[in-house]
């Protein structure tokens, strides 16, 4: 199967990602069927993607005529079956949680045809482990979104060692189509690589403030106000190659010694947990979060991620 032969796209999982990808592929042109566990989770799927066409609109991204015609080409329902009968490419965003998703694997190789795709959105799982469910290991790999999927182009197409190519190239043309950005990661790896380097740069975030070297605030200020602005426009290896890499090396032979490199679970992201302290959702974490507060930064984040999404 090649990207030409892609008309139906079926999404799995209708919350905090999948209603964002079957947005983004309804408003593509191909017809979208999506899928959840109750009318009631379908019903505020198919109003966050009103709300986030209508957003767009108001950005200048997408043009009124469009809004309507991709709402129209989503189709929603309960029944597994129904949504993913005549699917060429199935994305599951469901919880993570490796039984169920094994489950839904095992159910998505009974009910769609042979040339199916199956592709998981999952940030924690190898392909190979989802494959295990099907008898076509070669056409599973991951697909993995950033949130707000319809605002950060980038998706992580990561195969395990039955992928085959045709999989792998066809995947990633559609998304290619679809006006994404992305990457192939080669080998099965926990974390992929967007997750990697986020959590190594948590890592050491976590690690100033446990020695009572910098506050949360402080930590956060540094990177909002040097080297975040650069990550924007270029990737490490550029900024590396701006900087020139003599001098890299001097820094990094200085530094990397002295930086953490501990396997542990950091202890404070731990005891934040354990308190209830879980940021936004609970009104506190290493922030104090009001209900004006945080609305404040969800309004914030989505100005500048629309701001960029304008860029080249």
């Amino acid at each position: 199967m090649t990207v030409d032969d892609i008309k139906h796209i079926a999404v799995v999982g209708a919350g905090l990602m999948g209603h964002g990808i079957a947005q983004e592929f309804a408003l593509a042109g191909y017809q979208v069927g999506l899928h959840d566990l109750t009318g009631e989770r379908l019903q505020h799927a198919v109003k966050q993607i009103e709300d986030n066409l209508l957003m767009l609109e108001q950005a200048g991204m997408v043009a009124r005529e469009q809004v309507r015609p991709a709402l129209a080409r989503v189709h929603t329902s309960t029944t597994l079956e129904q949504v993913v009968a005549n699917a060429d490419v199935v994305i599951e965003a469901v919880t993570e949680d490796l039984s169920i998703k094994q489950e839904i694997y095992g159910k998505l190789d009974r009910a769609c045809p042979d040339r199916t795709i199956f592709a998981s959105n999952t940030s924690t799982f190898m392909p190979s482990k989802l494959a295990a469910a099907t008898h076509r290991q070669d056409r599973v790999l991951v697909a993995h979104y950033f949130n707000p999927p319809y605002l950060l182009p980038l998706v992580e197409l990561v195969r395990s060692q039955e992928t085959s190519d045709e999989t792998v190239q066809t995947m990633y043309a559609l998304l290619k189509r679809v006006g994404k950005r992305p990457v192939v990661v080669k080998k099965e790896v926990p974390g992929f690589i967007g997750n990697r380097l986020q959590v190594a740069l948590f890592r050491e975030a976590l690690a100033l403030v446990e020695q009572g070297i910098a506050t949360p605030e402080d930590v956060d200020t540094v990177v909002k106000n040097s080297f975040g602005r650069r990550l924007a426009v270029a990737g490490p290896f550029e900024v590396f190659d701006m900087g020139g890499l003599d001098t890299i090396l001097a820094v990094t032979t200085q530094l990397v010694p002295e930086i953490s490199s501990s396997t542990e679970v950091p202890a404070l992201l731990q005891e934040k947990v354990h308190q209830g302290e879980l940021g936004v959702k609970s009104g506190k974490g290493f922030h104090q979060w009001p209900a004006e507060a945080a609305q404040a930064l969800r309004q914030r984040f989505s100005r500048a991620l629309l701001q960029m999404s304008k860029w080249p």
